[in-house]
């Protein structure tokens, strides 16, 4: 047998501090850690106020509501800009720190949380940030329910209570320990009165979106640009960004460049001062030519195959087990990445809080995927595909189109199950288009990943009291991803979160392939811009340019 995964790894990570350090990969990659100091393009000279930065991203944003679906991370890039969130999550020690608001309690059981908000923040429109704007926001995803992309970080929400101006309560019937993190994310972002007052599906242009932000929308061309402009009055940046003032830059602009080759050949040819989503064969190119580039893994859920198991075929574990050992993932990733990328070897990233190393379950063994194939009943047919009771071993695929390489890996992937009598059908789309597949159900199993800097994703993906997209009805693993989101104890819930990453991986019901590493390229000019928490753009309050 060829052991599918090479890597080394604790069973468990038994602290805190050991899971969060985020550090990029290597195999060429620039490091970025994530804080303004530590940034690879960072100069030792002062910022300089003023000027504008071209970001060339893949994909057209499709909604700027800040809780609404988007195309992923492009979506966040802008979003972040626009508005604020109650806390940050320091991207170097993965604490909540305060932002919009100045403290935050919890009570015994995780059911009430208390945040105390600055007192000096202004919305873009003048209005000041109270409490009845964080009990809007919030009222305002829970009514949009599956609209919202953020409606998982609010299951068992009783509501939103507003103590005073400066002091906001959120209730939970049960518990919801990672409740705290979530707020930190760009879709629990605070909007003012005036948006929540828009219909949520209205709001997808941005106009009438009102954050308190470093930047305002001054305008939005679909699939051409986003253009975003500097608050002037804007001062209450987290402290780690290093930036108590207006932004440096006067005005930032997303480009949609899709092809990745033609970002990277704009930035080289300096017609963009920024480029998103670098692949992984134009990484040495840049560095060779002395242009920065910004690397940093991806904490979350990994890419790989997520099984719909209300699916006759797949819904067999034996089934699923073949399908694991007929996966090469070290093959996968070197043909279409490169050491910048982790082989996975869980469903959560090694560097999610609470990861535990399950590659024990996993190793590419083609022998054993067909006798466990011959044993389920499936025999191969005259054309090479398995049949049973008249039924062919066929399988579709739901895929999303936003990131380059997932193409290559599931060409590769369909090579792999041919060979041991698998057919499978690509089926891939926009992020929109791949959600509607996964809510109408008509897919096999799903190729992606989910980015969140806490081991509360798997609750997110799997739980059937979240979206549990996969139709997991498991109550072992339920009663696991429920414990972990009562456990206020790191290293309880940490152990908690290793178990159910167990249970994922003993039943097959997801097989990971390889982590995501997030990777910008960028101009020498460009200083202090910085990935956050969730590998996704910080805010660019910080980011400056040489002057001309």
């Amino acid at each position: 047998m060829n052991a599918r995964i090479r890597r080394g790894g604790t069973a468990l990570a038994t602290s805190v501090a050991a899971t969060l350090a985020l550090t990029a990969c290597g195999g060429g990659a620039g490091a970025g850690t994530g804080s303004v100091a530590d940034d690879v393009s960072a100069s030792t000279s002062s910022p300089v106020d003023g000027g504008e930065l071209t970001f060339a991203i893949g994909n057209d944003p499709i909604s700027l509501n800040p809780s609404g679906t988007g195309s992923g991370n492009d979506t966040l890039y802008v979003t972040r800009q626009i508005v604020d969130s109650l806390l940050y999550q320091n991207p170097d020690t993965n604490e909540l720190e305060p932002w919009l608001a100045t403290s935050w309690s919890a009570n015994a059981d995780a059911t009430t949380f208390t945040f105390e908000l600055r007192d000096d923040v202004t919305f873009s429109d003048g209005t000041p940030l109270t409490a009845a704007e964080v009990k809007g926001t919030f009222d305002d995803i829970v009514a949009a329910g599956a609209k919202s992309g953020a409606l998982s970080s609010f299951v068992g929400y009783e509501g939103t209570n507003v103590i005073d101006d400066d002091t906001v309560e959120v209730d939970f019937a049960t518990p919801n320990a990672a409740f705290p993190s979530s707020t930190a994310s760009p879709a629990l972002g605070i909007v003012a009165a005036s948006t929540v007052a828009i219909p949520f599906d209205d709001r997808a242009t941005g106009e009438g979106v009102v954050g308190t932000g470093p930047f305002v929308l001054e305008s939005y061309t679909k699939d051409v640009e986003t253009v975003l402009a500097q608050r002037a009055e804007y001062a209450w940046a987290p402290s780690a960004l290093g930036n108590d003032g207006a932004p440096h830059l006067e005005k930032v602009t997303f480009q949609v460049v899709p092809e990745a080759g033609v970002r990277t050949g704009s930035l080289t040819s300096d017609q963009v001062d920024v480029a998103g989503g670098i692949q992984p064969t134009d990484i040495e190119t840049l560095e060779i030519s002395d242009f920065p580039v910004i690397s940093r893994a991806n904490p979350g859920n990994v890419f790989g195959v997520y099984f719909n198991n209300s699916r006759p075929i797949v819904s067999d574990v034996e089934v699923r087990e073949a399908i694991s050992f007929a996966i090469d993932a070290e093959e996968i990733r070197d043909t279409s990445l490169n050491g910048s990328f982790a082989v996975a070897t869980s469903v959560l990233a090694s560097t999610t809080p609470g990861w535990a190393d399950q590659s024990s379950y996993f190793a590419f063994d083609r022998a054993k995927a067909e006798k466990l194939l011959d044993q389920a009943g499936w025999t191969v047919g005259s054309d090479g595909v398995r049949e049973k009771d008249g039924q062919k071993l066929s399988l579709k695929v739901a895929w999303i189109t936003n990131f380059g390489p997932n193409q290559t890996s599931l060409e590769l992937l369909q090579q792999q199950l041919k060979a041991v009598g698998i057919e499978i059908t690509l089926e891939g789309g926009t992020v929109p288009e791949f959600l509607e597949r996964q809510q109408g159900g008509d897919y096999d199993f799903a190729w992606h990943n989910q980015s969140r800097a806490d081991g509360d994703i798997l609750r997110t993906a799997f739980s059937t009291g979240a979206t549990n997209y996969p139709r997991i009805t498991d109550p072992e693993l339920e009663a696991l991803l429920q414990a972990q989101l009562a456990a206020g104890d790191p290293a309880e819930r940490a152990e908690i979160l290793a178990q159910a990453q167990e249970r994922l991986a003993s039943q097959y019901y997801q097989i990971p392939v390889h982590e995501l590493t997030s990777v910008i390229g960028t101009q020498p000019t460009v200083h202090g811009l910085t990935f956050g928490a969730d590998s996704r753009l910080d805010s660019l309050v910080s980011t400056w340019k040489d002057a001309d």
